[in-house]
């Protein structure tokens, strides 16, 4: 926990970007019987009937120091989509970085081995050095602050039925756009110093 906040209180630095990693699924929903759209003091309306058309992954990936997020929707959360995600965040994202420092949780496909699994040997190997990785603990996601830009996301852009991978990706993507327009970010406060009182029990007794 304290890597993670102490991570949280550097300066921001281009060449070290902070960027926190997430991710979240939500179900594809169609309609069977058309919707009544909103009206002056009514919300859109939907028939409980409806066609469940899979699921797709949502990737989060916000740096908060610059006020700036990347997301992608997939298919699945294997090994692949997570080396992918990584892929990105090093050569098209943060090319000119010289170290990526990457908080995210222990998901079992979040690790650097997974590039070994998506890419050769040695373009894993490449990736995997621009990486400098800070996992949250067991039960701690909450210290992730992308987990709180996927709130924002669910409450805003993903809170009404998406039929489609498709049109998600639509949405998602403006969503994004308009929120990196805005500068928007995360105000975090909570520090090692606020953990060591507040989450006393959780240390060590000595």
């Amino acid at each position: 926990m304290e890597d993670v906040l102490e991570v949280y209180k550097l300066p921001y630095d281009p060449l070290r970007p902070v960027v926190c990693l997430d991710e979240t699924n939500r179900q594809l929903i169609g309609e069977t019987i058309e919707s009544l759209p909103a009206q002056a003091g009514k919300p859109k309306k939907y028939d409980f009937q409806y066609e469940r058309n899979g699921v797709a992954n949502i990737f989060m990936m916000f740096e908060p120091l610059a006020a700036r997020r990347y997301t992608a929707v997939m298919d699945t959360r294997t090994k692949l989509d997570f080396a992918s995600c990584l892929r990105d965040l090093s050569d098209k994202h943060y090319p000119h970085a010289e170290r990526i420092l990457l908080v995210m949780d222990n998901l079992n496909t979040h690790s650097l081995s997974s590039l070994y699994e998506a890419f050769p040997p040695v373009e894993a190997r490449r990736l995997a050095e621009r990486f400098e990785i800070h996992h949250t603990p067991k039960h701690a996601s909450w210290l992730n602050m992308a987990e709180i830009e996927i709130g924002v996301m669910s409450r805003q852009c993903l809170n009404e039925r998406i039929p489609s991978k498709g049109t998600m990706a639509s949405k998602v993507a403006a969503w994004t756009n308009s929120r990196n327009a805005k500068t928007l970010s995360v105000d975090w406060r909570f520090t090692t110093a606020d953990a060591r009182i507040k989450l006393k029990y959780l240390y060590p007794k000595i």
